[in-house]
């Protein structure tokens, strides 16, 4: 069985019998059968439905905020702005995707030649639970705006909002099978690539997921685009606004309580500010409010579940072992629910599991650099490269720093996150491909050359 618990309570919230291979063979068909109508829609059909998927997604929005707290932990307050943020994407592409996939008309010997961008077809979605909307939405807007379908294979601690969303996509008229749910566990969602009728897949998740599913799709000669873990650098330079980059740095590190790929997770300072920043850092991390996600007030709710809290601590636990310094934080607190307490680790070098490993959970890893060379050299000094922030007053020499910075996006006195305007993804192991602008809609389409005459 397929369990959903609450990591507030503990209580389990509802179980999920996997689908039978039959069911699996229905829904693979009827998407293909899906696709194959929905590829010769408009432009101008496919916005309207993405639309009416906005209005449905901001109609339910309570209900789906509410389900998101209960089966992840998220504080409702960014549950609610999940929702809204899925509607926007869906608004977004159902305004700009014809632009994105009109025909490139190209000059050359022929008598008209172009390049048209047309569906792949079936896309399996392998998707996580940290953003159990925000993550489906923003693969799903672009690849049916594109004339795609798509299978959705969700963490299987969030199996309400998967097939919540699945409900979606049939209220907003969707044709039958075009979006669909399975309920399956990982190794059988991997056995799916191996079918003639998955086109294309996409993931958002581990290291070792992203390799599992590289491995297989190599073998079947798939697309894949993959955004993975991440190590996030928070740079604080000499000259940065000390006042503003703490308070970017506290939501940096602690939305979603931390469970975030961009979010920031290492944070290495200039030394002539390093005491300045980290004594203004703790004493705000240690105001927030940590308790039950449903309440408006709560800051931080708890881990998505119990593991992934005991990972969290071995990582604490092992860094301070190896040389670091506990600054705030850094104990497992009693009652229900897999909370974890703002924790800020200082001297932290490189070899410690908190400036080595992806934290997956509301901790701090603080490393004082003596000039801002070293500070980049420690940025690039980790396997990952999904996002970076980088704070100074200078711009001029934000945009020089930002060009030295190994990762998928750099932000300059403002902290990491996604945007449906702007490209977004990794490289190294924090994965390959694009989601989101115009970018993100391409990786699903044939880039086809016509040349005529």
């Amino acid at each position: 069985m397929i369990k959903s618990i609450n990591p507030a309570t503990e209580k389990v919230i509802a179980e999920y019998e996997p689908y039978s291979e039959e069911a699996v063979d229905n829904r693979l068909q009827m998407a293909q059968v899906a696709h194959q109508s929905w590829r010769g829609t408009t432009f101008a059909d496919r916005s309207e439905r993405l639309n009416r998927l906005a209005d449905v997604l901001e109609s339910r929005k309570d209900s789906a905020a509410q389900l998101m707290t209960a089966e992840m932990g998220k504080p409702i307050t960014q549950a609610y702005a999940e929702v809204e943020k899925s509607a926007w994407v869906c608004r977004f592409y159902a305004e700009h995707g014809e632009e994105f996939l009109t025909s490139r008309t190209i000059s050359t010997d022929a008598e008209k030649s172009y390049v048209r961008y047309d569906p792949l077809g079936v896309v399996l979605a392998v998707m996580p639970w940290n953003f159990p909307f925000w993550q489906v939405f923003r693969f799903a807007a672009p690849a049916v705006m594109a004339g795609n379908a798509g299978l959705l294979k969700h963490a299987s601690n969030v199996s309400g909002c998967a097939l919540m969303i699945e409900e979606l996509f049939t209220a907003a008229d969707f044709p039958a099978g075009l979006f669909s749910t399975l309920l399956l566990p990982a190794e059988r969602a991997e056995q799916l690539i191996d079918r003639p009728i998955i086109r294309a897949v996409t993931l958002t998740g581990s290291e070792r997921a992203g390799r599992a599913i590289g491995k297989r799709a190599g073998a079947n000669l798939k697309k894949t685009v993959q955004e993975l873990g991440g190590s996030d650098p928070f740079v604080v330079l000499a000259d940065a606004d000390i006042g503003a980059a703490v308070e970017a740095a506290v939501t940096a590190r602690t939305l979603n309580s931390g469970q975030s790929c961009i979010a920031a997770k290492r944070f290495i300072l200039e030394q002539s500010i390093a005491t300045e920043f980290t004594d203004a850092f703790v004493e705000k991390l240690m105001s927030l409010q940590m308790g039950d996600p449903a309440e408006e007030a709560t800051e931080i709710g708890p881990l998505a579940r119990q593991d992934l809290r005991e990972d969290l601590h071995s990582q604490v636990a092992k860094s301070v072992e190896t040389g670091a310094q506990l600054l705030c934080g850094g104990e497992l607190p009693a009652g229900p629910g897999f909370f974890y307490p703002p924790t800020v680790l200082t001297d932290v070098t490189s070899g410690m599991a908190a400036f080595d490993e992806e934290t997956f959970g509301p901790v701090a890893a603080l490393t004082v650099a003596s000039q801002e060379d070293e500070a980049i050299q420690f940025a690039n000094q980790t396997r990952f490269g999904l996002g970076a922030s980088l704070w100074t007053s200078d711009l001029e020499k934000g945009h020089s720093l930002a060009a030295k910075i190994d990762a998928g996006a750099v932000f300059v006195n403002s902290f990491t996150k996604s945007d449906p305007r702007l490209p977004f993804g990794g490289i190294k192991d924090s994965g390959y491909g694009r989601e989101l602008s115009s970018e993100g809609i391409r990786e699903f389409v044939n880039v086809k050359t016509v040349s005529v005459g």
